[in-house]
């Protein structure tokens, strides 16, 4: 609850400059997680990895946005790949620091540069307020409906806990939570199918956000990405399923906006 408070305030109070810069800083305590998934173990390593990150997320304000969000789409793909054949093909990635290093580039730093672009559209706020309600309840749906009624395991090897079933719940929470909120915004009919189809393919990446940090932390035997956030498994785990969805929301919203 505090965490939302907190998040909420960020968001609606905080002008756009310093809104970029204090998302910059949770990205970096992320990034000072993913060093625990890199196993890396001298402190000389990780700040050396962390300084690196801030000077990518620097000169990444001067690289288009669409090419961020297009690679990002793009390793998303290769990353559920990853995920449905695991352990097969974690050879490569596995025993690498380099390339565990690299994947923890191409998940945070699109994710900070998706949320600073929408936050800079004229409704920025409302469209990262629904992002946020979209993925938090979509996850929540996933959980009961799979504490229920989930018999099919996703992918059992990355994450036991995962159904079909569950996966089913966030889709219809997506749909009916986004209906609603077209209906609050008195948007135009012609709209409702892509804004919709927008809408599950967020959350559907999302989940591949939070099975992608699974199947890292599985690989290293790692049960918390970090303590940063006491009792909550660590920051990346607060935050694993909005790396996916926020660049995925904004790609395809981008894309839709030119093609309509």
């Amino acid at each position: 609850i505090i965490l939302i408070g907190v998040t909420l305030a960020i968001l609606f109070f905080l002008p756009p400059p310093v809104f970029c810069l204090v998302l910059g800083v949770v990205a970096l305590g992320a990034a000072w997680e993913w060093t625990n998934l890199m196993e890396l173990k001298k402190f000389s390593s990780r700040l050396l990895y962390l300084v690196m990150m801030a000077l990518i997320f620097f000169n990444a304000l001067f690289i288009p946005i669409t090419l961020i969000l297009s690679v990002a789409f793009i390793w998303w793909l290769s990353a559920t790949v990853l995920i449905i054949f695991y352990p097969r093909y974690s050879h490569w990635w596995g025993k690498s620091a380099f390339w565990r290093g690299m994947m923890g580039i191409v998940v945070l730093l699109p994710c900070w540069t998706a949320l600073n672009y929408i936050r800079n559209q004229n409704d920025g706020i409302d469209a990262i307020l629904f992002l946020f309600v979209l993925i938090w309840g979509a996850d929540s749906a996933a959980y009961f409906v799979g504490r229920k009624w989930g018999k099919t395991k996703l992918v059992p090897l990355v994450s036991p806990g995962k159904s079909v079933q569950g996966v089913l719940g966030a889709v219809i929470f997506a749909i009916a939570i986004t209906i609603l909120a077209l209906l609050v915004g008195q948007i135009s009919l012609q709209g409702w199918l892509w804004a919709i189809l927008l809408s599950i393919v967020t959350v559907l990446f999302s989940i591949v956000g939070d099975l992608f940090e699974s199947m890292l932390k599985r690989r290293v035997n790692l049960k918390d990405s970090g303590n940063l956030l006491p009792g909550h498994g660590g920051l990346l785990d607060r935050i694993d399923s909005l790396t996916t969805a926020a660049p995925v929301f904004a790609f395809g919203a981008l894309v839709l906006g030119m093609y309509l």
